[in-house]
C-alpha cells in the first residue's frame, strides 16, 4: 500500500480549506478514506499543525475536527524518539533544513513512505536530494503518480 507523509502545512492547507490547496489535499485524503493509501505524520504534527508562524491559529472551535483527523484509521503517527532526532540533527547540518522540517524529514525516512507531502518551497527544492532511497518530496496530489 502507497504511504505518504504528510508536514503540518498539508493538514493545515485542508483544514483551512486553502485555495489553490484543498483540491489536492481532498484527492489524498479521499484515497486515504477509500483504504487505497495510508498517511504518515510525526506526533510533533499534533501540535504544530494548530498554527505555523505568521498565520492566524486554528481556532479552539474547530478541536473536535482537528482530534477526529488524527485518529482516523488511515493516518500513522510516528513518536519522536532518539533516532529521529539524531537524523533530524544530521539533516539540518548537512541540508540546512530547519529544525521542525527536519523531524519531518527524519520521520518520513524512518517511515519509509513512498514520498513527503507539503507546500514548503524550500522542502521541495529538496526532493530526490535526502535519503537512500531518496524521498520524494512534492505537494499533495493524486494524478497517477507519486511526486
Amino acid at each position: 500500500m502507497t504511504r505518504r507523509y504528510w508536514d503540518a502545512c498539508a493538514f493545515l492547507a485542508w483544514l483551512k480549506e486553502e485555495n489553490g490547496r484543498i483540491q489536492g489535499c481532498g484527492n489524498v485524503l479521499r484515497e486515504a478514506r477509500a483504504g487505497r493509501l495510508e498517511i504518515v505524520t510525526s506526533a510533533l504534527t499534533l501540535a504544530e499543525v494548530l498554527m505555523v508562524r505568521g498565520e492566524a491559529q486554528v481556532p479552539e472551535s474547530d478541536r473536535q475536527l482537528v482530534r477526529d483527523v488524527f485518529k482516523a484509521e488511515w493516518l500513522i503517527l510516528y513518536n519522536v524518539d532518539r533516532h529521529i532526532g539524531e537524523h533530524a540533527q544530521e539533516i539540518v547540518w548537512r541540508n540546512g533544513v530547519r529544525p521542525k522540517d527536519a523531524i519531518h524529514v527524519a520521520t518520513a525516512l524512518s517511515a519509509g513512505v513512498d514520498c513527503l507531502d507539503t507546500f514548503d518551497g524550500p522542502l521541495i527544492n529538496l526532493s530526490g536530494r535526502i535519503g537512500t532511497p531518496p524521498l520524494m518530496i512534492c505537494e499533495p496530489q493524486i494524478d497517477g503518480q507519486l511526486c
